[in-house]
């Protein structure tokens, strides 16, 4: 198995395809990147900007290059030493047109070969969905959508279809019979006696004598000879083309004549698709979607057919060895991820494999499934937290709390929000485990009395105090932490409804399979099913829930509210950071350690940045109530209240500090944007707007107040108080990101780089982080480094070009020594002195092979702005305690050569260079 010793993540997109990835590589290697990590390059929906969207996974997108581009890719990586880890989506598909396979399910039904593939509930108990699959995708409400006109039949080469714009979906061969049939006159215009009245009179005979448990095949066969056909006589012959297109007017009806669309009503009736606004799905759906996205349709992968299908060209990729490791997303999403990582450990027994994975405060990846360990954020918020002074964290709350004018209770809002979640996004998806669990309930004497309302109210509480994103019951295990989190959720709810006690103690039987063992084996299989579909909801809650509405609600520090982080836990210590190190080096020496990544809510200096602030409680108070002040009179007066409001102005405040540019020589770029920026956040904060009924008029306020605080103008206080503030913020948040920059290269596990944060980079989430990077400046300024000396890059941090000087070094020092990194423990060093507390240390050891690395944090009371942390005036007597007496380190920065000791000077060690990366000689 090839581990990789550095990966970059590369966001493919129709404007950054194969060939532009190709000139790139000489670039990636020369940084010190081992493997491309590449985003999904399947095909996906026409103009995917990011590739999850995916129509066919048997198919490289042909919107990326075509396979002689990805071809010379490949080999461009070869030819230089490099892998490409490979991003592939399990879980779901695009609900499309082009999505093939789905459109073969919604015109053929269970006689298509891929109608096992996706996640549909067929027998809905819902007479409206039993049989069909309902499709939310209609702007509007249905009659107002058909009635407006905006649902069509349409023919074209293909067959009928039923048009919504760019939406179409094919029409069952059984309804032909009605658009062809509707009108006699064909017979006088064609002449009785005429061969194309003789085949048309054929085709309708052959549409006729369809059975409808015909075998599938056989059925298929004639479907396609109809439908050919058909489309030979359009083309060929005008009058049946004109017959055919008057028939297909009249179901389109006539628009301010509602009895008009009868026709076409009836018509979709009989299809096997119900079209429906696009805010039926957060009450009634009858599909399993990826998180709360409607045109993303969830696959049942736990088949092993439909796993064949869907990895065909992955298992191919990856037994050649064009894929060296992969990466699966959304792994909390899947049936039973354990069954499906042993059967892709099985299919590519040599790949490196990671999970996308968020795990909870103390939670653990099971440790059975065959993988290197997830993707990173684990590691993120780890290391982030670093960062964050833990023990002003009383000052930060009173700040936030009297800024906004209300105390904050965390344990709380989190409930509120996931309650809102269910109840706004997720109650159809409630309400089917309702119906599952009511049906298997009827058939124990203990269920029996149990109401549907009451299942549904207990559902909520459970899954609002579901601790973890999952658990991983299935039908062989069911792990001790799995236990533990059920119950931990059950004991929750039964304090905070205990009126459904009895309820709740029946889910909690069912939830960890405490079945009769008399009981027969089906209905033992229906508790497995009930258990297995319940876990496949806790994740999606926890996303949209907690990531994508408490972090943008929960404003006391903003840097720390990221995917996989924990907003109330204000900073880590050094401490459990080395015991979190210890932990990964024997468990999951080869995870990927990540910063940024395409989801994160900020990009990894932005985050750096904001936790200067941690550092600074009062200088921050003093500012942001200056701020609120000035900036009132730019508040707009919407229905008795200022807006933005005052959660929404704190985080308004903390995003500036982060995000504002080091050059702000184009102030318009920026605050577009933020105006951009600002309307997702406070939709996702889901208080005064949100995706599904967005309030224009809160909404353009803010981005009023943020076009206005941001324009530059001679009377603009607050743009003046702002600049000095954040200007001294950005430059010990430099110093944060070189720190954690180096962390990342050097603590167990595999060093993983998102596109441009080689440089600083101050975007936020996507789409903000899905910008194109500008390559040839870095491959230009990568270039100038050899001889650049440190010097001149320490008297000019702001351009990036130290960030890339020290990735660059520690990358190539990684690489020399690649064994200390993938197979040497973990060694975490004793400081000492004055200063202890602003430096980390710590040894990958090997043998008698030692690297050191020494990052400093906290230097807002050790330095001024504008002042380097080196020297022996700055460390004072702080000194690091090793274990064993090295003769001699050589730092990879400088070249300094340095006499071992039993206590190495910080002041020595970073004499030259605000980090140290040491290794024995």
């Amino acid at each position: 198995m090839r581990i990789p010793a550095a990966t970059y993540r590369l966001q493919f997109s129709p404007a950054f395809g194969f060939q532009a990835a190709t000139k790139r590589i000489p670039y990636l290697s020369s940084l010190g990147i081992s493997d491309v990590y590449a985003a999904p390059v399947f095909k996906s929906r026409k103009g995917s900007t990011h590739g999850y969207d995916v129509v066919d996974p048997r198919q490289l997108n042909p919107e990326l290059g075509s396979p002689g581009d990805f071809e010379k890719f490949v080999k461009a990586l070869a030819a230089g030493g490099m892998g490409l880890l490979q991003d592939i989506v399990p879980n779901h598909m695009a609900f499309a047109s082009d999505n093939a396979m789905l459109m073969d399910v919604l015109e053929r039904g269970g006689h298509s070969p891929y109608y096992r593939l996706f996640d549909i509930d067929w027998n809905h108990p819902y007479e409206s969905m039993k049989g069909k699959l309902l499709a939310p995708l209609l702007g509007k409400f249905f009659a107002e959508a058909l009635e407006d006109g905006e649902i069509q039949l349409r023919y074209r080469e293909g067959g009928l279809c039923i048009a919504y714009y760019d939406l179409t979906l094919p029409v069952r061969i059984e309804s032909y019979l009605e658009v062809l049939e509707r009108n006699v006159g064909l017979e006088q215009r064609l002449g009785k006696e005429s061969s194309a009245f003789t085949n048309y009179l054929g085709l309708v005979h052959l549409l006729k004598s369809f059975m409808p448990a015909g075998s599938g095949k056989a059925r298929w066969e004639e479907t396609v000879l109809a439908k050919k056909m058909l489309w030979n006589l359009y083309t060929a012959h005008e009058e049946i083309k004109r017959f055919v297109d008057e028939n297909i007017a009249y179901f389109n009806g006539q628009k301010g004549v509602p009895e008009s669309f009868n026709a076409l009503d009836k018509l979709l009736s009989e299809q096997l698709f119900r079209l429906s606004f696009w805010k039926v799905a957060t009450e009634e759906i009858n599909y399993r979607r990826f998180f709360t996205i409607n045109e993303l349709i969830s696959l049942k992968v736990e088949d092993e057919e439909m796993f064949d299908l869907t990895h065909e060209l992955i298992v191919k990729l990856a037994g050649e060895g064009t894929f060296a490791g992969l990466r699966v997303d959304h792994i909390d999403g899947l049936y039973d991820p354990a069954l499906y990582l042993a059967r892709l450990r099985e299919k590519a027994p040599q790949a490196y494999i990671v999970v996308e994975k968020i795990l909870a405060r103390g939670e653990r990846l099971p440790p059975a499934w065959p993988v290197q360990g997830t993707t990173g954020y684990d590691f993120l918020n780890q290391v982030n937290g670093l960062f964050c002074k833990r023990e002003n964290e009383r000052e930060f709350s009173k700040i936030y709390e009297y800024f906004i004018g209300q105390g904050v209770s965390y344990d709380e809002l989190v409930c509120q929000k996931k309650r809102l979640i269910i109840g706004k996004h997720l109650a159809g998806n409630i309400d089917n485990l309702a119906q599952l669990l009511k049906r298997i309930s009827g058939k124990d004497k203990y269920g029996r009395d149990i109401t549907l309302y009451a299942l549904k109210r207990a559902l909520v509480e459970v899954m609002t105090f579901f601790p973890v994103y999952r658990t991983y019951v299935n039908r062989e295990t069911m792990s001790d932490c799995d236990r533990a989190y059920i119950k931990e959720a059950m004991q929750k709810a039964s304090e905070s409804l205990p009126a459904l006690v009895y309820e709740l103690n029946f889910i909690e039987k069912f939830m960890l399979l405490r079945y009769d063992p008399s009981m027969p084996d089906e209905v033992k299989k229906e508790w497995t099913a009930f258990a297995m579909n319940f876990q496949q909801y806790t994740g999606p809650l926890m996303a949209k829930g907690y990531e994508d509405t408490i972090f943008y609600v929960y404003n006391r520090l903003v840097s720390l509210n990221e995917v996989g982080g924990d907003p109330s836990r204000f900073g880590v210590s050094a401490d459990d950071f080395h015991a979190f190190q210890l932990d990964r080096a024997a468990s999951w020496p080869h995870a990927l350690n990540a910063t940024s990544t395409h989801d994160t809510k900020r990009g990894e200096d932005v985050r750096a940045r904001v936790n200067v602030l941690s550092e600074l409680p009062q200088e921050w108070k003093v500012h942001v109530r200056l701020w609120r002040q000035v900036n009132r009179k730019h508040k707009a007066d919407l229905r008795a209240a200022a807006v933005p409001d005052l959660n929404d102005e704190y985080f308004i405040y903390q995003t500036l500090i982060g995000a504002f540019p080091f050059d702000a020589a184009r102030p318009a770029a920026f605050i577009e944007r933020m105006k951009a920026y600002i309307v997702k956040a406070v939709r996702e904060a889901k208080v005064h707007t949100a995706w599904i009924r967005p309030d224009q008029e809160y909404e353009d306020a803010c981005v009023s107040f943020v076009e206005k605080i941001l324009t530059p103008s001679a009377d603009n206080g607050f743009l003046q108080d702002f600049r000095s503030f954040q200007q001294k913020v950005s430059w010990y948040g430099m110093f944060n990101s070189l720190s954690q920059t180096l962390l990342k290269i050097t603590c167990p596990g595999v060093p993983d780089f998102y596109q441009g944060t080689e440089w600083w980079e101050l975007c936020l989430v996507d789409p903000d982080n899905r910008g194109e990077i500008d390559f040839p400046a870095r491959e230009s300024a990568m270039r100038g480094l050899r001889d650049v000396p440190v010097k001149e890059l320490l008297s000019r941090p702001r351009d990036g070009r130290i960030k890339m000087f020290l990735t660059a070094r520690a990358l190539a020092a990684r690489g020399e020594h690649l064994d200390v990194f993938q197979k040497g423990g973990y060694v975490p060093l004793a400081v000492e002195g004055e200063r202890k507390e602003s430096v980390i240390a710590f040894a990958r050891r090997l043998g008698d092979q030692w690297a050191l690395t020494v990052v400093p944090r906290f230097l807002t009371g050790l330095i001024d702005e504008n002042e380097l942390p080196l020297g022996k005036n700055v460390w004072k007597d702080t000194r690091i305690l090793m274990p064993e007496k090295v003769p001699v380190w050589e730092d990879v920065f400088t070249g300094k050569r340095l006499k071992g000791s039993s206590a190495l000077r910080v002041g020595e060690l970073l004499s030259a260079f605000p980090a140290a990366l040491c290794f024995s000689k």
